[in-house]
């Protein structure tokens, strides 16, 4: 199966469930996988025979710029413009992930992880 990955893009956002969060913002990475077909692209050499990954990586950052409470919110609002926008993608995968949680831990970060 083909698939085009956006690894680990970051962006300082204001999501979590406590109002502070949504106040001074935390550090998140967004990894995407999206499958598509390719063999136009690989044959052509055009980008119409496959999917656009600014394009891609301008949705990811127009939804991570709109606060929530929920990263799993944040993921079905990715998700969902990511069908609007790209007819072509199958499928795919998302984690988000939060790299500061408002808890005194030790850990690298919170994840979430969507598969469509």
């Amino acid at each position: 199966m083909n698939s085009i990955t956006l690894n680990k893009c970051r962006f300082f956002s204001y999501h979590g469930v406590d109002e502070q969060e949504r106040v001074v913002g935390n550090h998140f990475e967004v990894t995407l996988k999206v499958y598509c077909p390719m063999d136009s692209a690989m044959t052509s050499d055009d980008l119409d025979g496959t999917v656009n990954y600014a394009a891609l990586y301008s949705v990811v950052e127009r939804e991570m710029a709109v606060p929530s409470k929920l990263l799993e919110h944040v993921a079905h609002r990715i998700i969902e413009a990511v069908k609007r926008n790209f007819p072509t993608v199958t499928g795919g995968e998302i984690t988000i992930s939060k790299l500061r949680p408002p808890f005194h831990c030790d850990l690298q970060s919170v994840d979430i992880t969507i598969a469509w």
